[in-house]
């Protein structure tokens, strides 16, 4: 062992953290496996996990300043170390409950620097617990001693450990005293970083509210003022509305229907004035013959026997250009939204314009 220069107390502290570094090695993976596994199940995304021991190098330091306050290797607290990185200030709150069932606390070494600043103050804020793995979470008769080390568990959002890893690179102490200009300048970036956290978790939970209320407007069939997009139109979608045309069209060669992507439907759908779940309803209620029609014109002479699930309202979007004066360039557009740019597209478009032509509705046009 490297002679530090430590008094006696510190050596033997260094020779036991030394002799038991295969000790430390299974708490970290059995508590990063255990964590690990919890947030996993409960959907939380966070940042990053991520768990160190502490360094021989660090250890010394600690040692040479304050070893007299240890009486043994199990009082210092942070040999192994923890860190949760979360997205949003509640999720630290749900990870702080995990920890809270999964280990035992120390309450009485444990703090939770959020709540340490005055309004004026600045440094980060961030939520630290001293826990200890319970036998009935993991025992090993081979360690027993695993059981009795404490390791400090951090808990932060992103924007507070980019606050944190700012104050060390730039050796920022705030108990030192440091001109005016500066503290003012961090104090402020401080409060800017808080208020941040605080607006992103603000925008989160109204995203949540409003998509919680489009769903319950789409199941309650209230969609007539519900506006189009990614959520409600995923939400529209399980209501199954293009089972019925869909059907119908495959009747013509009992035809069978497989899954096929609906997404690139949204943006044609809006590229052609849909707003609303409304206009979407109003769109098939419209079409919804004139589509069958089509299909009739394009599936009857042939013994096609799957079709997409999206071929209603492939010839719903159809017989809406059609109808609304567009030509061939705008069905070659819609089938380059489905399908991507490919030379088949305009050839697609010459043959729907050549079946639709002899439709009713496009000889009732103008």
């Amino acid at each position: 062992m490297t002679d530090y220069g430590l008094d006696l107390h510190g050596e033997m502290l260094l020779e036991e953290y030394c002799n038991k570094q295969p000790l430390f090695e299974e708490l970290q993976h059995v508590v990063m496996e255990k964590l690990g596994t919890l947030v996993q199940q409960s959907g939380i995304e966070v940042n990053s996990m991520e768990s160190r021991i502490k360094a021989e190098e660090s250890l010394v330091g600690k040692l040479r300043r304050k070893g007299h306050k240890y009486t043994s290797l199990l009082d210092i607290t942070d040999i192994f170390g923890a860190r949760i990185i979360t997205f949003y200030n509640e999720d630290v709150d749900r990870i702080a409950s995990m920890a809270e069932v999964l280990f035992e606390i120390d309450w009485d070494n444990s703090v939770d620097k959020r709540r340490m600043h005055q309004f004026d103050s600045f440094g980060y804020n961030s939520l630290h617990y001293i826990c200890r793995l319970p036998k009935s979470l993991y025992y090993n008769p081979e360690m027993p001693e695993i059981n009795e080390v404490r390791f400090e568990l951090q808990m932060r959002t992103a924007l507070q450990h980019v606050w944190s890893a700012i104050q060390h690179d730039i050796g920022y102490k705030s108990e030192i005293e440091t001109p005016l200009e500066y503290h003012r300048n961090l104090s402020r970036l401080a409060g800017m970083l808080e208020l941040a956290d605080n607006e992103f978790s603000r925008i989160r939970n109204a995203i949540a509210d409003y998509r919680r209320r489009a769903q319950s407007l789409v199941q309650s069939g209230q969609i007539e003022e519900v506006p189009l997009d990614l959520d409600t139109f995923r939400s529209y979608l399980d209501k199954r509305p293009f089972d019925k045309l869909n059907r119908k069209i495959a009747a013509i060669t009992q035809a069978e229907l497989h899954e096929a992507p609906w997404w690139p439907y949204l943006k044609v759908l809006r590229r052609i004035g849909m707003n609303t779940l409304g206009d979407v309803e109003r769109l098939m209620r419209d079409n919804f013959d004139d589509a069958y029609q089509l299909a009739l014109f394009q599936l009857g002479s042939t013994d096609i026997d799957i079709l997409a699930e999206t071929v209603g309202l492939q010839n719903l979007c159809i017989v809406h250009l059609l109808k609304t004066g567009g030509g061939k360039l705008s069905l070659v557009q819609f089938f380059e939204a489905i399908n991507g740019k490919m030379p088949q597209n305009e050839t697609l478009a010459d043959m729907v314009m050549e079946q639709a032509s002899r439709l009713e509705f496009m000889n009732k046009k103008g």
